[in-house]
């Protein structure tokens, strides 16, 4: 059996790389951009970091910030038509996993109109043309839609999230500069990490892993677990290792797939509109716990990238123990609520919850297969 990795044509890393966008626009061919990201990051200038680059430089754009957190089906319609109407060629999308999953429902549909209904493209869409070209950059270090061939929409009417998952709509260029990731309060960065380190895990552990993704998948939870700490409390080598971090843990799971805490996280955005970080990192530990006796020995290696020492004299239940410590200590460390009840979760809910999350796309990949029921235990257990 061969295995695929997909990734973007070139990326750029570290403090300053938004200085490269001028080029590539250039060197392209590129005539006019539609700029998506949100009304936020126009209102507080992080956009205009960039926007400030194609003025001095005479580049043709306009900008679509109609974007918001958990993007729904209506968004992306509305960001087709602005891109027709504003005659653009490609995309630059700046802000975190919104505007960048935003942009690739935009550009498979622009380029792909059998499927402007939006619903169409839920799951592995049939999709024939690459998507419209974008510029990915990244304002949040967690969730790697800037290297990944997935994005989530919200079906607002239905109270769902759907994932899409296309080879057809991985960024051209990604742009990681941790300075456009400076602003981000300590929540944000705080939630956004532990997204991060839950790619990295689940990427890990995915029935689909294999030895290159797992030594992204390893680096990048080395990195992050170094790294989330300092860049709650903004140090610039924090930074810099968060916007790497998760960058190397994009490369990964967008090419092996994820698991049950992103099968159960999904709904809630759906439901309570819950910031997805957030929801992952309350049920990483959960969900560790419910596949640790169906990994092997990579939780082993997983304590060990966290830091964790003596791994080595340890036995597999105790080393399986002390990653999912070392994801709790590192959750309360900054911050993150323990249970789905302190972030609004209701508990008549959990039976729908339940569904929704065993229907969801990522299930399959879990380590061990689950039924409706063992989610609805696990949700039971974290609330």
């Amino acid at each position: 059996m061969a295995n695929r990795m997909i990734l973007n044509e070139t990326s750029y890393h570290g403090k300053g790389a938004i200085s490269n966008i001028v080029h590539e626009v250039k060197s392209r061919g590129f005539k006019k951009g539609l700029v998506v990201t949100d009304k936020d990051l126009i209102k507080f200038g992080v956009a205009g970091k960039v926007t400030a680059l194609l003025d001095e430089s005479g580049l043709a754009y306009e900008i679509f910030d109609e974007v918001k957190a958990n993007p729904s089906v209506e968004v992306i319609k509305k960001g087709v038509e602005r891109f027709k109407s504003a005659g653009a060629d490609y995309m630059i999308a700046i802000g975190g996993g919104s505007p960048i999953d935003s942009s690739k429902g935009i550009g498979i549909i622009i380029n792909n109109p059998e499927f402007s209904d939006v619903l169409s493209l839920e799951g592995v869409a049939p999709t024939h043309q690459k998507c419209v070209p974008v510029i990915a950059v990244p304002t949040t270090a967690g969730t790697a839609a800037e290297v990944t061939i997935n994005y989530v929409i919200t079906d607002e009417e239905k109270k769902r999230k759907f994932v899409c998952v296309d080879v057809h709509d991985v960024p051209t260029v990604a742009v990681v500069d941790p300075d456009m990731m400076s602003s981000m309060p300590k929540g944000l960065t705080a939630a956004t990490g532990m997204d991060a380190l839950t790619h990295a895990i689940e990427g890990y552990i995915t029935k689909a892993a294999w030895e290159l993704t797992d030594a992204l998948h390893l680096k990048a939870i080395e990195l992050i677990s170094k790294s989330l700490r300092g860049a709650v409390n903004n140090e610039p080598e924090g930074r810099e290792g968060m916007a790497l971090g998760q960058y190397v843990a994009g490369m990964g799971f967008s090419n092996v797939g994820l698991g049950v805490v992103h099968s159960m996280a999904h709904p809630l955005s759906a439901y309570y509109d819950t910031p997805h970080g957030i929801a992952n990192a309350v049920l990483l530990p959960y969900v560790m716990e419910f596949n640790k006796n169906y990994t092997g020995e990579k939780y082993r290696e997983i304590a060990r990238a966290m830091g964790v020492k003596g791994i080595d004299d340890m036995t597999p239940s105790q080393y399986r123990d002390a990653a999912i410590t070392a994801v709790k200590q590192l959750a309360k460390d900054v911050n993150i609520p323990e249970k789905l009840s302190a972030i609004g979760v209701k508990e008549e809910d959990l039976p729908a919850l339940s569904v929704d999350a065993f229907n969801d796309v990522c299930t399959g990949g879990n380590p061990r297969d689950c039924t409706a029921e063992e989610i609805l235990e696990v949700y039971k257990i974290a609330f």
